[in-house]
């Protein structure tokens, strides 16, 4: 009989959040680029720019919400995923086929999109916050600090304001990441090339990133705008008009950057997720 591990149901947050340690600055860039009213300054003169003003610590401004979402929003889809997916594996003695797996990426991602969304919100406030003059900045401290006062000066409501995007984008992320990176990796295992190991691990997730940038970034955008405006949205569908008018290509602002960040953010993350899989998950017998 043959001795597997599977991932532990929190896994995926920690993973999550050491990937997004790495790669902070790339989404600070991305939420710069997308919050803009018109195309002016490309990624790197922007890096040039934050770091000009804020210094390179200014690049990782927001990081506490960054963490903070990770740990809600990547916590529970991973977690409901990973958890149900083994348990179906487990009863059928095989692997789920594709549709199977799209559904439940879409539904864990659905439902830690909606849990996460006070974290992202305070999250890309946090990030904006640096390029906004001194008199209009909200000045977070850390994320606890963010989410009390919009509780506080905003309510309940707007603490979930944009959580239709937020849910409706986290179900399109972790079908490209999660849903993807599963079937990819059972197929490059299929061929008999390669083996469970870094390099599938890594072939896998790169397409997984993929696919996920692709799938999201018109609905990033919007979100981002959204979650970023001081009340001039009306509402989602308003914030979609008006993100249209600006063109076609508005609804892919800051794409290459979001692939930038995406792509290496899945890697890293499904790395240091194999990699506490192998060495502490939980021994099954096949």
């Amino acid at each position: 009989m043959q001795e597997n591990r599977i991932s532990r149901w929190y896994f995926g947050g920690i993973s999550s959040s050491v990937a997004a340690c790495l790669t902070h600055p790339l989404d600070l860039i991305k939420v710069h680029l997308q919050t803009q009213q018109e195309v002016r300054l490309r990624m790197i003169e922007m890096t040039v720019n934050v770091v000009r003003r804020e210094g390179i610590l200014g690049l990782y401004s927001g990081l506490s919400a960054s963490l903070c979402r990770q740990m809600t929003y990547s916590l529970v889809r991973f977690g409901i995923y990973e958890t149900v997916r083994d348990q179906i594996n487990r009863e059928k003695k095989g692997l789920m086929p594709f549709y199977q797996k799209v559904l439940l990426g879409a539904f864990g991602g659905f439902v830690g999109g909606f849990i996460g969304t006070p974290a992202d919100l305070v999250n890309v406030r946090m990030q904006n916050d640096v390029k906004l003059p001194v008199q209009l900045r909200r000045n977070y401290v850390h994320a606890l600090d963010g989410l009390l006062r919009v509780f506080k000066e905003e309510g309940l409501k707007n603490l979930f304001s944009g959580a239709t995007l937020a849910s409706t984008r986290g179900a399109l992320v972790s079908v490209g990441q999660l849903s993807c990176y599963d079937q990819s990796k059972q197929l490059v295992l299929a061929t008999g090339y390669l083996t469970d190991n870094i390099l599938t691990h890594f072939l896998a997730s790169v397409f997984a990133g993929g696919c996920a940038t692709i799938l999201c970034q018109p609905l990033d955008v919007v979100k981002t705008r959204l979650m970023n405006s001081k009340q001039e949205y009306g509402g989602v569908f308003y914030c979609l008009t008006e993100t249209a008018k600006l063109g076609p290509k508005a609804f892919y602002k800051g794409l290459v950057p979001a692939g930038i960040r995406l792509i290496p953010h899945t890697v890293f993350t499904y790395l240091f997720l194999e990699q506490l899989r192998q060495r502490f998950g939980v021994v099954v017998i096949a």
